[in-house]
């Protein structure tokens, strides 16, 4: 009996072969493996249009779009890990590499403009947090001397923002400075990419200022 059935579906291939039906198709049809249906057909040649018809399905947009996303997840897979490994290089970080990392990172992004005002603006919440940690644990700040300054678009969700980032740096919201409702012309292409907008986080004390430029030029000597 399982004789018969292999032979029913080895001359059904066959014919399906000769109709021009590609491997994957009569593979979905019998419910076989492409290897034994590859021995079954080996013989059969396709005409010309055979071949051109199964080679123009193979590029439907159905198909293309399934190679492209199943392209998208292995691509995917490899970057992250390139990122895995690259993660376990980065050992503890002490006191004085936080230490430098905060005085780059305000180097880069940080107020430099009021001596009397320490101030680190940003829309990327993981470098808020660093730099939060980096004022509390390295530079001592107490906590009633922070401040919280939020700029967001005016069709956005402000309150809703302010939480956001009141719960994230811990800064109390009695202690946030008025919120700017107002349409950045830098970002006026950008005002749906931002819905918890740009956070600033403001120290009023000259001392640490200075501080903070002191260690920048300090690191920059010992790089340069």
């Amino acid at each position: 009996m399982f004789e018969n059935m292999k032979k029913e579906k080895q001359n059904l291939a066959c014919q399906l072969r000769k109709q021009g039906f590609s491997m994957s198709e009569i593979q979905n049809k019998l419910k076989v493996s492409k290897s034994s249906i590859s021995l079954w057909v080996r013989d059969i040649k396709l005409t010309k249009k055979q071949k051109e018809r199964i080679t123009k399905k193979g590029k439907s947009l159905k198909d293309i779009e399934k190679r492209r996303k199943i392209m998208l997840i292995r691509g995917k897979a490899k970057r992250q890990l390139v990122i895995d490994q690259a993660k376990k290089e980065i050992k503890n970080i002490n006191d004085e590499k936080l230490k430098v990392i905060g005085t780059m990172l305000y180097w880069a992004e940080g107020g430099k403009t009021q001596r009397s005002l320490v101030r680190f603006a940003n829309a990327d919440p993981i470098m808020i947090l660093v730099m939060m940690v980096f004022f509390r644990k390295i530079c001592k700040v107490k906590e009633e001397k922070f401040r919280g300054y939020l700029h967001i678009h005016p069709h956005l969700d402000y309150k809703k923002a302010e939480k956001y980032w009141s719960k994230l740096t811990g800064i109390s919201l009695g202690q946030f400075f008025k919120t700017y409702r107002k349409m950045n012309v830098s970002s006026k292409n950008k005002k749906d990419t931002l819905p918890n907008g740009t956070f600033d986080i403001y120290i009023c004390d000259t001392n640490l200022f200075l501080r903070i430029k002191g260690w920048t030029e300090g690191v920059c000597k010992k790089i340069i």
